[in-house]
């Protein structure tokens, strides 16, 4: 691990293992905040970006459970979830009214990043919409909805984090309560979750345990989100994190995350919180060109993934079929951007060859 850390020049990573529903190990590796000379923990939080979506992916189902909704129920119209008359006067294309709760679940909702991704392109949108600052999540999704689709939903897939800030405004206008609330109540702390949250955008904003975030050897500081002209680590108000909800806001630790996966994987150690039927909707296979419900992919033979990279950070969960969960979040930026998790599969399956022989027989899980 450390000579991983220093061959891509990472600052710190968190690194749990779990097998058979089983915390065996959980370590911090360089720093957490190394201007303060803070080791790196396994009680370290830190934004786990796109693995997010997983937790969004677990309240839709949890909603679905409750006879709340459906994911064949539409987004938009007189007749849909997010009925409210912002948004209905904001359509300019027939295709917005099929959008299916399931169609933004698998990234199948007609929204592209043609024009940028509307999640991390605020300073666009405010320029182009004549905005006087940031826009709220109604203000944007309004604004989105003026745009053609990319194609028609259902018709093929295109990633797309607006597709589950939509999701986390469902959750929010079906439960009644806000979206951190409804999930940290009802996902979270039901899984043994107690130390997570929405991140916030700024060093001085993070939590105590929180890490501190850096940009790779070589990067320049750009233009704060907000159009206040300064100029900020990418990191640190290049974007706004915050606003990405169930999109890929979410901090905590590799630790509880592996608590959360043990309570949706369906495996009898651990109670789930979902039912047999939800989580085998959530993990069914189709093809390789169609994403799973929340996972990134699932294989028929029962290896699930799930990656997440912001400025900052990269996150990936990776969950074999022989029962073992391996979790690692780093607080740097690498070059390679979003390709940088294929790297750190190719270190699991080494690690994995070396190591798991030799795991302890044990749970850590509540010390």
């Amino acid at each position: 691990m450390t000579a991983y850390l220093e061959q891509w020049e990472i600052k710190g990573a968190s690194l749990a293992v779990m097998r058979n529903d089983s915390l065996v190990y959980a370590k911090g590796y360089g720093w957490a905040d190394q201007e303060k000379n803070e080791p790196m923990t396994p009680r370290n939080i830190l934004r786990m970006a796109s693995v997010s979506k997983l937790i969004t992916a677990a309240g839709i189902m949890l909603l679905q459970e409750r006879d709340l909704l459906s994911l064949q129920d539409t987004v938009f119209g007189p007749h849909g979830i997010l009925d409210d008359s912002l948004f209905t006067a904001s359509i300019r294309q027939k295709n917005i009214y099929s959008i299916t709760v399931e169609q933004l679940l698998r990234h199948q909702g007609g929204f592209t990043n043609s024009r940028g991704d509307p999640m991390f392109s605020t300073r666009d949108i405010i320029r182009q919409f004549r905005l006087d600052g940031p826009p709220d999540h109604n203000t944007l999704v309004s604004c989105v909805l003026k745009r053609p689709l990319g194609f028609k939903p259902g018709s093929w897939q295109r990633y797309s984090n607006f597709g589950y800030l939509l999701l986390s405004m469902i959750i929010e206008k079906i439960s009644g309560e806000d979206y951190e609330t409804f999930i940290q109540e009802n996902v979270l702390r039901p899984a043994g979750c107690f130390d997570m949250h929405i991140a916030n955008n700024y060093y001085e904003e993070k939590y105590p345990n929180e890490v501190r975030y850096y940009m790779h050897a070589g990067s320049e500081k750009v233009e704060e989100y907000n159009m206040s002209g300064r100029m900020v680590e990418r990191c640190y108000g290049g974007n706004d994190i915050r606003a990405l909800s169930g999109a890929g806001a979410w901090c905590g630790s590799p630790a509880e995350l592996c608590r959360f996966v043990a309570s949706i994987d369906g495996r009898p150690e651990v109670p789930d919180i979902l039912s047999a039927e939800s989580i085998a909707e959530m993990t069914e296979y189709f093809d390789p060109d169609t994403y799973s419900l929340g996972w990134n992919d699932t294989k028929p033979d029962g290896e699930w993934t799930r990656t997440g990279t912001l400025t900052g950070t990269s996150a990936l969960v990776k969950y074999f079929p022989d029962g073992e969960c391996w979790i690692m979040i780093t607080n740097t930026s690498t070059w390679r951007g979003p390709g940088f998790t294929r790297y750190t599969e190719q270190l699991f399956k080494k690690c994995r060859e070396l190591y798991s022989p030799l795991l302890p027989h044990r749970d850590m899980f509540g010390s």
